[in-house]
């Protein structure tokens, strides 16, 4: 049976669009957090997974990560960007069969799309989630590209690599693939479930 590749979440970002002294990973949402939502799918996805986050929210990503499964960066490695976080995530797990790459303010994201986009890793170098013709989350890279995602730096994260390659979209019936969790409206819309009206509007492809 062919290994999972591992899923990196990132959660070292400022989430500075959201305002307020609290967090946008530690917004409350259902039962938990927007961050323990989004974990809790990835966990039920059986991927294994390393958590990219700061100092700050590590005792809220510990009450579903184990430790070995968080590598916690300084605020200023945070601040270098999304590109640093994907490589100190992929550098983390280099044996890893490939990477899924999954940010931490993803809640909606159904366990079954982490795996389709996963099982596509067989076949192809990149693949990703696509919601009626829109490009999601997660975006998956074969182990063959370790070098080139360790390399990764600033704030634009892996489309270089996303378009130096043939990406193959796997198309599913999920909106939440789209869906990030940026501004409190976000949030509202969220834990009102209407799901696809903000699926419209998320700017997470």
């Amino acid at each position: 049976m062919r290994q999972r590749a591992t899923v990196v979440v990132l959660a070292a970002g400022q989430g500075s669009r959201f305002g307020g002294p609290v967090h946008k990973l530690e917004q409350g949402l259902g039962a938990s957090t927007v961050l323990g939502t989004t974990l809790g799918h990835v966990l039920a996805s059986g991927c294994p997974f390393v958590v990219v986050t700061t100092a700050r929210l590590v005792p809220l990503a510990s009450t579903l990560a184990a430790r070995r499964d968080l590598l916690v960066v300084s605020d200023a490695e945070a601040r270098r960007g999304v590109g640093h976080s994907i490589a100190a995530g992929v550098a983390e797990r280099p044996l890893a069969n490939g990477w899924l790459v999954l940010p931490g303010d993803m809640p909606m994201i159904s366990p079954h799309s982490i795996l389709a986009v996963d099982d596509a890793l067989a076949e192809h170098p990149v693949a990703f989630s696509q919601y009626r013709g829109r490009r999601g989350h997660p975006v998956g890279f074969a182990a063959e590209l370790f070098s080139e995602l360790t390399a990764l730096e600033g704030d634009e994260g892996a489309r270089r690599i996303v378009a130096r390659y043939p990406a193959h979209a796997v198309v599913v019936d999920d909106p939440g693939v789209l869906i990030d969790i940026d501004t409190p409206d976000d949030l509202a819309q969220a834990r009102g479930g209407d799901l696809r009206a903000l699926a419209e509007r998320s700017g997470a492809a």
